[in-house]
């Protein structure tokens, strides 16, 4: 088993979903006793979040990569980012350390492929619904990709930064992304990738007409296949 290298704390909701899942998987696949060799390097998403929102990116970039060194001298062997925004940066943390990167738009654009879907909607940040590091790769993988109107990319942004980062969890917004996805179902998406790592704290499979994508687990999962293999 390799050392797997966890950037986190963007938000530590979800980073805490990671650390469940992948120890949770390598117990189901090679035994009861065994967990995860890992080290997580946690930011303060606060700073993170002002720089993503004043359009700081090589700045976000040279933080990434700090924390990559950090966990790569912590002994890990290859790296995961547990957020999806933050994979806008990806290039640069693969170029600043000498590890690979669990990308997790490759491990989702696999999942969805697997399960035979081709159009699919996409939910997100607005960094990640807007800017083309997400949709291209999608895209680039087969897939053709939905994403919500401005006004609803502006409920699904909000929700996430005012509330699930937070850890706030509201039926009211439920019901809000509920008719997202209601309205991305009847422009033809066949699936809906949850593409940002809190959306899977407040909406499931019943929340959607066709099956949801939860990046946070795929991941998760992707991870470990590359820790165990």
């Amino acid at each position: 088993m390799r050392t797997i290298g966890l950037i986190g704390g963007m938000s530590w909701e979800s980073s805490a979903h990671y650390y469940r899942i992948i120890n949770q998987e390598v117990r189901r696949r090679i035994g009861e006793t065994h967990s995860a060799k890992s080290v997580m390097v946690s930011v303060d998403f606060a700073e993170i979040v002002a720089l993503q929102h004043d359009g700081e990116w090589d700045v976000l970039a040279a933080r990434m990569v700090e924390a990559a060194r950090a966990a790569e001298r912590g002994g890990a062997e290859l790296l995961g980012l547990c957020t999806n925004t933050m994979h806008r940066v990806a290039d640069a943390i693969t170029e600043g350390v000498d590890l690979p990167l669990i990308h997790v738009v490759d491990a989702t654009a696999d999942a969805v492929t697997r399960a035979g879907f081709t159009r699919v909607g996409l939910l997100g940040t607005a960094f990640t619904m807007e800017q083309p590091f997400y949709v291209d790769r999608l895209q680039a993988r087969g897939l053709d990709v939905i994403v919500p109107t401005r006004a609803d990319r502006g409920i699904v942004h909000d929700v996430i930064y005012r509330e699930l980062v937070r850890g706030t969890v509201l039926d009211s917004s439920r019901a809000l992304y509920r008719d997202v996805i209601a309205r991305l179902v009847a422009r033809g998406a066949e699936a809906i990738i949850l593409g940002c790592t809190e959306i899977m704290l407040l909406v499931g499979a019943a929340d959607s007409a066709v099956p949801l994508f939860g990046t946070t687990e795929i991941h998760a999962r992707a991870i470990v296949d590359a820790a165990l293999a």
